[in-house]
Parts: C-alpha cells; structure tokens; sequence
C-alpha cells in the first residue's frame, strides 16, 4: 500500500491549538479523552469521531451535522442517558480500525461553521455533565498525537466509500495483488472498476497496440491524439487509470509458458483473452499454485440481421476447479471453426457488462457482497435477457 499523510484544515489545527487530542485517520477525524458520565455515574473517557470531507484532496467542511461516539452510553450527573443527543447505539464499524459504539445528532439552526465549532459543540454537550461535579476534568490534555498515515494506493481520498459508511467492507480488498490478462474491451472495463477499489497493486498482461477499433470498445472517450501515439494496450491504460491508482504495473508482453512466472505471486486473476491454448497454459499454472482467477468471455453471432449475444463468467478456486474443464470455456484459439466465438464481434456494453459480472463475483468471493448462491459459472443471455447460475456449490 502506498502511504501518505492528510495536512489538516485550520479549524482541526485549531482544535489540537486548544489542546484536544486530534487524530486524522482512515478519512476521519478522531478526538480522545473526552470526559463523560456512564450510567453509573463514573467519569469515562470516549472518543467522538466524524466524516472528513475532501475537495480536490483537501480537508474542506462537511454538511454532515452528526458525530460517532465510542464508549459507553454517555449519561448526565443523574445517571440518565443523554438521549437530547443519542441518536442511535448501533455499534458498527467506519474502517478498519475504527468501530463506534453511538450516533449522536444535534444540528443547531444554522448548521455548524467548522470542524472546530462542530467537535467542540459535541465536546461540551458531553463534559458540561463532568464539569458540574468535576470541574477540573477536561478534554484539553494538550497531548499531541501523531496523524496515522492514510495507508491508500489512491492518488486522493476515497471519498465515497467515507460518505456511504461502507469503507470497512471495501477494505476487505486491501493489499491484494490482482492480475489482468488481456485489455482489450473486457479486460479494459474490469480495470476501470477494480482500478476504484483499494487493492495493493494492479498488473496488466497484454503485447497489443491500442488501435482505433479499442477505443469504442473501452472505458471513456480516447482522443485521436492519443491513438496517433500508437500505445501499447497497458501503456495506455496505466497512463490513464494512475490518475487515480498508484499501484498500477505494466507488462507490455503476451503471457506464454516462458513467462508464466510474472503471475506466481498474485492474489486473484482476471483472464479476458480469447487464445485457447493460452488458457489451458493459464489454468493449469494457477491450480498448481492454488492462485484463484474468473476466466471471461462473450459470444455474439450474427443471425438474420440481429445479434444473438451470451455472456460467460467462470470462477475457479482451490478445490473448485473441475467446472472449468467441463465444457464451460472454449479452448479452441480464435478463427477455429470449432470456436463459438470466432466472428470476435465485440460491443462496449456486452464487455463492460462481462466485466460487472466478473467483479461483482470477485468482490463476493472476498466478503463485500453478501453471497448465497455460491455459483462458480454464470451465462448471461441477451435474447432472453436472462442469467443462469451453475456448478452451484453448497
């Protein structure tokens, strides 16, 4: 993971200037030991924590008027819940490290100016109960802790996984190393999602140019300047999606049996090539090793005027592998009369569609869809407009 520190805003600088105990953490802001009363009315320590937003990688206010709490349910000197405040006390988790035990919610008429006016807003309704046995209990300790490093491969902030409350179980995918082998429409459109999800390192496979049928079968709109260049598939694709992944690794080569060693330490593996004997090369390496991958593909045939389209996805894992060799996936090269997809039509929404199909698998397989079906092979029919799931496993 690539690591770097978030410079904070005025207002939070202010707020450690006054002597709380700030921190700035997984795309939040944390304030330590703030005194409040549990139901027993002992004096506790809790931490109130808040969303941080970001413009243009910069710590900027955000219109969201509630905090977190974790501790105790926070009471006042009679021992009553401090339910003016308490929202909620659903324990839940906002990152890796970060599991919160309340909501509070108390929005004043005009909202709050700043992250100072908001943090000490909620500091007092808390310690005000504290102070009025205790009055020299205080959150101000002047204690100086030291920023977390935000442990990101992104070039800026991940923003919406913060504003959904989701970033815990996007963090599921965190320093795996994931392969893409073939970038043509497929493999492409798999980039662009995984290249949004927080994974270590990405490394593409691929030897070909990116010409000028690529671009209508790709993610975004490609300049004629750019086709001029006569890039190289993974060239092109690095350049474009290191706007927003640091982790991204180039090889501009095809993958043959001289050079299947490039994959041996890779987490997960995306293959969107249409080489059958290459695949048979693929799949028996990656058993070997144990290594997981999802093979894709599309088949599109021209029939009286219209195209029939079916879309494949095939998940292997170790101790479910037999599936693969069991007539799901072509191993016939592409221009072989015995290839169902020979003809090679390939349309931008039958690949970016391939693609969704092969991540939303991938992302159950890891934890961040729920999954109950538990099938390794999926064919989406266009005619139909319907999907069915086999090799279903219990």
């Amino acid at each position: 993971m690539h690591s770097k520190l978030i410079n904070p805003s005025l207002d939070i600088i202010q707020l450690r200037n006054n002597g709380y105990e700030v921190e700035i953490k997984e795309n939040h802001l944390l304030i330590h030991n703030i005194p409040y009363f549990n139901t027993a009315k002992i004096v506790c320590k809790g931490i109130l924590v808040s969303k941080i937003g970001f413009l243009n990688n910069q710590i900027i206010q955000i219109r969201d008027h509630r905090v977190f709490f974790i501790g105790d349910k926070p009471c006042d000197a009679n021992g009553a819940d401090l339910n003016s405040i308490i929202n909620n006390s659903n324990s839940a988790r906002l990152g890796q490290t970060i599991a919160i035990n309340h909501m509070f919610s108390s929005k004043p008429k005009d909202g709050y100016k700043d992250y100072y006016h908001k943090m000490e807003s909620y500091i007092n309704m808390l310690t005000s109960h504290v102070q009025s046995i205790y009055p020299k209990e205080t959150a101000k300790t002047f204690r100086v802790l030291k920023d977390v490093e935000s442990n990101t491969p992104f070039t800026y902030v991940d923003t919406n996984s913060t504003r959904s409350e989701i970033q815990f179980i996007n963090d599921k995918l965190s320093n795996l190393k994931i392969g893409i082998i073939g970038l043509g429409g497929t493999g492409s459109y798999i980039l662009d999602l995984i290249a949004k999800t927080s994974v270590s390192e990405i490394h593409l496979f691929d030897g070909d140019e990116f010409c000028q049928h690529n671009a209508f079968r790709s993610p975004g709109a490609t300049s004629i300047n750019v086709l001029d260049q006569n890039l190289k598939k993974v060239d092109y694709q690095k350049g474009n999606y290191s706007n927003i992944h640091q982790g991204i690794i180039s090889h501009s080569l095809y993958i043959e049996e001289s050079n299947l060693i490039l994959l041996k330490d890779l987490d997960f593996i995306f293959i969107s090539i249409d080489k059958g004997h290459i695949k048979k090369l693929i799949f028996n390496y990656l058993e070997e090793r144990k290594i997981s991958f999802i093979d894709c593909g599309i088949g599109v045939i021209n029939k009286d005027n219209s195209l029939l389209s079916s879309i494949r996805v095939n998940f292997s894992i170790d101790g479910v592998r037999d599936h693969i060799w069991n007539d799901r996936i072509s191993f016939e090269d592409e221009g072989d009369d015995k290839n169902l997809y020979s003809s090679n039509i390939q349309l931008c929404e039958l690949n970016s569609l391939n693609a969704c199909f092969a991540v939303i698998k991938w992302k159950q397989h890891y934890g961040v869809y729920h999954d109950i079906g538990n099938g390794y092979s999926s064919i989406y029919n266009s005619s139909v407009n319907e999907i069915i799931n086999d090799d279903v496993r219990g």
